[in-house]
């Protein structure tokens, strides 16, 4: 089956600018958290060290927050972003979990993003509609 064989879908309007809401908001939070990541802050550190690792590390999360943003905000590499951007908050999920925070605030936190991130890409990118489609 040759690549011009998958039908791709129809992106209703509404749809498209969801998935895009979705996304910019997702790709600004993660700007965010890598850049306060990168300076770093104070409480950074201090969230750092909680969660058991070296408050040195901060900056290369910053540093791999911030690729994994930029790969998914890139239409051509979004899908290999958000790959990359579910290992990352897989990671996060276990952490969380080991030190016992709070289930729905903190331990969850990382699934509630990656939600953001398919559920985005999912409604603006029809080749990923085509690979899973939803039954109505």
């Amino acid at each position: 089956m040759t690549h011009s064989a998958i039908e791709t879908p129809a992106i209703s309007n509404p749809a498209l600018w969801t998935g895009r809401v979705l996304s910019g908001a997702l790709i600004a939070f993660l700007v965010f958290d890598a850049v306060i990541k990168l300076v770093p802050l104070q409480v950074v550190i201090d969230t750092t060290s909680a969660l058991g690792f070296p408050p040195e590390l901060a900056r290369t999360l910053g540093v791999l927050t911030l690729v994994c943003a930029a790969l998914y905000a890139w239409p051509r590499t979004a899908i290999l972003g958000a790959i990359l951007l579910t290992g990352y908050l897989g990671g996060a999920i276990a952490i969380h979990l080991r030190i016992g925070n709070p289930l729905f605030s903190h331990t969850l936190f990382g699934v509630y993003l990656g939600l953001m991130a398919w559920g985005g890409l999912y409604l603006r990118d029809p080749r990923l509609q085509a690979l899973i489609p939803f039954r109505r």
